[in-house]
């Protein structure tokens, strides 16, 4: 993709970062079954990112544009194959997220409340968690103090307004 810098000097960069910033969550996008992509290329990308732990990764399937070099480009994947390493990518990107939650139970952090949905106002942290809490007022548009008290959905929190 003709990135001017390598792994491991990313790699430093985020070490160097997480370093400095003890809550950093870390996102990126990734596209996987661009052509000539190996299975071993692949593998490679996979145990990078595991190894880097991005909060969130958003995952895209190759997919050829009309008159594009890329789409004149020999070894196109097959779309199975696309399928099964986004799918896959997907999961860590899941657990990863998830993790990531769990680690911030019992913190107190400040959420600017978006929406209500059901019986909760939902929000973001400044480190990008989802945050839902139930609250007499209405907050949205509102940053609050909450204290998270355990994961909702999997890939939200739940968490408690501090008055």
């Amino acid at each position: 993709m003709n990135r001017r810098y390598t792994t491991e000097e990313f790699e430093k960069s985020v070490e160097l970062i997480r370093k400095y910033f003890k809550e950093v969550s870390l996102t990126t996008d990734i596209i996987v079954g661009f052509p000539g992509e190996t299975d071993e290329d692949f593998d490679k990308t996979y145990q990078f990112l595991k190894q880097i732990k991005f909060y969130k990764m958003h995952i895209f399937k190759y997919s050829p544009k009309k008159g594009t070099v890329a789409e004149k480009m020999p070894n196109q994947i097959d779309g199975k194959i696309k399928e099964e390493r986004s799918k896959k990518l997907i999961e860590l990107s899941n657990k990863n997220e998830e993790e990531y939650n769990r680690n911030n139970i019992g913190k107190i952090v400040k959420v600017l409340f978006e929406e209500k949905v059901g019986e909760y106002y939902k929000g973001h942290t400044t480190n990008y968690i989802t945050v839902n809490a139930k609250y007499d007022e209405n907050v949205i548009d509102k940053i609050k103090e909450v204290k998270i008290e355990n994961t909702y959905k999997n890939l939200e929190t739940l968490g408690k307004i501090i008055d």
